[in-house]
C-alpha cells in the first residue's frame, strides 16, 4: 500500500500529521510531498513540516491513496497546483482512492468531481462542492472519492481509509493502540 499526503504552505498541520501517524501504525507506505521546491513546509499554525519529497520527484503511479489535507492558504495552494489537478484527474480516470478533508473537498468540487456524490466539508465550503449531495455526516464516502468535516474528525478519517486500504481488523488494531 502506499499513500501520498500534499503539503503546500498554509496545510492544517493535524489533517496531515494524524494521517501520517497512522497510516504508519497500519504499515501503509506513506510519504509526503511538498509542493512548492523546499521540502520544509509550514502549516497554518506555523508549525514546519519537512516533507518527504518535491512533487517534482515523484511519478506518483505507485499510489493506493491520494490525501488533501486542508487548512488556508493550503487549500488555495493546492488548488493552484496544476501538476496536482493533472494527477487528481488521473487518479479519477484509473478508479484510485482519493482523500480530502476540511476545506480541500471544495478543489474536487471546482475540477466537476463531486457531481452526485456524497461529500462534506468545512463549514462554509459547501457552496464549493460543485454538483455534490452535501453529507450529513462527518466523513462521507462516494466511489473512491472520501471526504471529512475537518480537523476534529483527522483521526477518524485517517481510521476509515485505513479501514478501505487495508480492512476493518487493521483499522480495528490501530484505533486500539491509541485508546480510540
Amino acid at each position: 500500500m502506499k499513500a501520498y499526503i500534499f503539503l503546500a504552505e498554509g496545510f492544517e498541520e493535524i489533517e496531515a500529521i494524524a494521517p501520517i501517524d497512522i497510516f504508519r501504525r497500519a504499515e501503509i507506505n506513506v510519504s509526503t510531498i511538498s509542493m512548492s521546491e523546499n521540502k520544509t513546509v509550514n502549516g497554518s499554525h506555523g508549525i514546519p513540516v519537512v516533507a518527504d519529497n518535491l512533487f517534482s520527484e515523484i511519478d506518483f503511479s505507485d499510489n493506493d491513496i491520494l490525501y488533501l489535507p486542508g487548512g488556508m492558504p493550503g487549500t488555495k495552494n493546492l488548488e493552484n497546483h496544476e501538476g496536482l489537478k493533472q494527477l487528481i484527474l488521473k487518479q479519477v480516470m484509473e478508479n484510485k482512492n482519493i482523500a480530502a478533508i476540511c476545506a480541500a473537498p471544495s478543489i474536487l468540487g471546482k475540477m466537476g468531481l463531486l457531481d452526485g456524490k456524497e461529500a462534506i466539508c468545512y463549514p462554509g465550503f459547501e457552496n464549493q462542492l460543485v454538483g455534490a449531495i452535501l453529507s450529513v455526516n462527518k466523513i462521507a464516502k462516494s466511489g473512491n472519492i472520501l471526504t471529512a468535516k475537518g480537523a476534529g474528525v483527522a483521526v477518524q478519517f485517517a481510521l476509515k481509509l485505513v479501514e478501505e486500504l487495508k480492512g476493518r481488523n487493521i483499522a480495528e488494531k490501530v484505533a486500539q493502540l491509541i485508546c480510540i
